[in-house]
Order: structure tokens, then sequence, then C-alpha cells
């Protein structure tokens, strides 16, 4: 079995120190140095007069095929303003927001030293699902209309699976998921259990970033498919094993047990009560197991080989 590596972009310097608990991890000195510009109320309350100023404070949101009538049409639209109205009755104050991001810069700078917390500048996308937060380096880009509710009007036509995370809990959780991304290099393994654990290195680093955040909310998980999960994993475990899917390369596995999705596709007739991502939630337990049994680093986790991870792990499944 081919080896793989994930290595941090700043190498010796990211994660060096020892695991502890998160009830023993003292962040209070730690400068995470936030700011956030409020893009959409500038941009929905701005004039004609106005309009150079905010280009001039703006300028990365202006390029130059975003012409001033095109600025002042978008302003001035009914159903624009609509979607700034409503995204204000719920963050005309950020203090929360502002508390979260806060912590989580604390607390990645607490692990990794060089990081450096972007600016943070919120704004609207017309419900870009897609591109929610954008992380790129200095600029962190949060769209709060993706994060009305899961109830909310807007997204009436939305899969539950896809509305259930459009809440404001979710925001800390897709930014910690950005910088991650952006921390994690993509891996060369393409077996299954390669896959899925590199996904639960994901979940675990949420785990020592994000504070005072439930599993569910994490994975994104309604509690019912949570409680789904923890339920059956032994037979999760044991469906796995028996059609010998773990070294697989099969790309399909993607769609069926590690992408977003309404249920994972085991091919059975209960799969709709399943969640998505199940074989993601697998790889989080696996992982989890290794940091428990294992006297290591964050830096010492993310480059160990999958195989020796799973070895050294001493996983077993719930009953």
């Amino acid at each position: 079995m081919r080896f793989f590596i994930i290595v941090f972009f700043v190498l010796f310097s990211f994660f060096s120190c020892k695991l502890e608990s998160k009830h023993t991890i003292d962040v209070s000195n730690i400068n995470a140095n936030l700011s956030i510009d409020r893009y959409e109320v500038d941009f929905y309350s701005a004039s004609k007069d106005s309009l150079k100023n905010l280009k001039n404070k703006y300028p990365y949101l202006f390029p130059v095929e975003f012409t001033d009538s095109i600025a002042l049409a978008k302003i001035s639209n009914k159903d624009e303003q609509e979607l700034f109205l409503e995204s204000q009755k719920i963050y005309k104050n950020i203090s929360n927001l502002d508390s979260q991001l806060t912590s989580l810069f604390k607390y990645v700078k607490y692990y990794n030293p060089k990081f450096r917390s972007p600016k943070v500048v919120t704004m609207l996308s017309n419900i870009d699902y897609e591109n929610r937060v954008i992380y790129a380096d200095s600029l962190l880009f949060i769209s709060l209309d993706s994060y009305l509710g899961s109830k909310h009007k807007f997204y009436a036509d939305y899969p539950k699976y896809i509305k259930q995370n459009n809440t404001d809990k979710n925001i800390i959780i897709d930014v910690a998921n950005s910088i991650i991304n952006k921390q994690l290099l993509s891996i060369s393994n393409r077996s299954f259990i390669s896959k899925i654990i590199y996904e639960g290195k994901k979940m675990y680093l949420l785990d020592m970033y994000v504070n005072g955040v439930s599993d569910s909310i994490k994975i994104g998980y309604s509690e019912e498919k949570m409680q789904w999960a923890t339920y059956n994993e032994e037979d999760i475990w044991k469906y796995f094993i028996e059609r010998k899917l773990l070294f697989s390369t099969d790309t399909k596995l993607n769609k069926r047990f590690i992408d977003n999705a309404p249920f994972s596709k085991f091919y059975l007739e209960n799969d709709s009560d399943s969640p998505g991502r199940i074989g993601v939630w697998l790889g989080w337990q696996i992982v989890r197991s290794f940091m428990q049994n294992n006297d290591v680093s964050l830096q010492e986790l993310l480059i160990i080989d999958s195989e020796e991870l799973f070895n050294k792990s001493k996983y077993k499944p719930k009953k």
C-alpha cells in the first residue's frame, strides 16, 4: 500500500504543541487581532455620491467590469434590498459572531503560532451556497445571506440536508473548515481508508479549533441523523469490512460515503435513514480513537501514514 503524507504549507512550525484537553488550554493571552468590515451595510446604504469612497474601501470587490451603473442598479434593486433587510434582522448586531471568530483565531494561533488573523468582510452573495465562506489568507469573506435560519422563506426550495445548515451556528464551522482546507494539502493515496482518515483529520482539527459546538453541528447532521450514525456504528463498520471497501480505490465510493448528500448509499432498504458523508463521520471516530490511544502532537497526526494510524488507533466500533 502506498503511503500518503499530509503536510502544512509551513513545515516544522505548525502544530508543534502536544495535544491538550480544550479545558486545559489557556488562550486568553493570545491576541487574535480581529477586524470585521460590514461590506453589505456599506454597500446597500451607499449612494451615487458615496460610491467612490466605497470603492476605495473595498477595491478587491470592485473589478473593472463592475461599473458604477451596475453597482447603483444593484443597490436600488428591490429584491437586493429585501435580502439586505432580511439579513439585518439577524445580523445587525454581530457581537456573537465577533466572539466566536476571536475564539477560533486564538485556538488556530495556539496550534500554529505563525497564523495571522485575516480581515473579515461580511457581505451578501445572493445565497451562493457553494461559496458561503471564502478564505484567501489575508481576507475572509462571509456571506450572511446563507445563514438566515433553516426555516427562512428564501430557502423554501432547498433540500432539507442543505438548509438545516443555513443557520448562524454554522458560520463558525464553515470559517474553521475554510482555514483547515487551506492548511492541508490533498492526499496521494486514493484508497477509501486513506480518504476517510484524511477527512477524519479535518474533523479532528475542528475539535481542536472550535469550542462549545456539538458534533452534529460540526459535521452538519440533524440530531436524528447523528443518533442513527452512533447507534449503527458497528453495522457500518461491518458493512465496509465484509465488502472489502477499506482499501478499494473505486471513486464511486466518494459519492456514496464522502460527498455531501441527503443520505449515504449502502444500497439497502433503509438508506434514507442514514446521514450523508458517513465515511467522513467514521474516519473522524478512527482519528479520535488514535489520538486517545497515542501520545502525539497534531503535527505528528497530520503526517502519519493512514495504515499506520489505523493500526495504532485501536479503533473498535461502539456496539
